[in-house]
């Protein structure tokens, strides 16, 4: 289940409504995300367990000599300092999923969702193989 939303002028929200899909949430879907959002705990541990996957990944990225974009959110957009598409093509093939973002102008990024602290030791694991570094 993924639910993501947006806070904005009713204007941009119209504009938003015209490019969604139609019926791009389940009412499943939904429901967990209004109990995920009443639930403070659930919330606190979320925040917390993200800050510290962010914290990880920076610290191996720097430890690998890479660079990243700052981010506040649960991913990361990393430089691979070389065309990300190989590197995208490595990672798969070592089974970790991250997203190339050269659509996006950046063809030397890949956006990396922070995940649990031994998911990404494994992503780390597969960028330091991938990179020969």
């Amino acid at each position: 289940m993924r639910v993501g939303y947006a806070v904005a002028t009713p204007e941009i929200t119209d504009l938003l409504n015209r490019v969604r899909p139609p019926f791009n949430v389940n009412s499943l879907a939904l429901a967990a995300a209004v109990a995920a959002l009443g639930d403070e705990e659930h919330l606190q541990r979320s925040v917390s367990l993200n800050a510290q996957g962010m914290q990880q990944l920076e610290q191996g990225f720097a430890s690998l000599g890479l660079s990243w974009i700052p981010s506040v959110g649960n991913f990361i957009t990393l430089d691979c300092g070389q065309d990300a598409a190989p590197v995208y093509q490595g990672l798969l093939q070592e089974g970790v999923i991250v997203r190339p973002v050269a659509n996006y102008g950046l063809p030397n990024h890949l956006r990396i969702t922070v995940g649990l602290p031994e998911e990404n030791q494994r992503c780390l694991d597969a960028l330091q193989k991938v990179l020969n570094l």
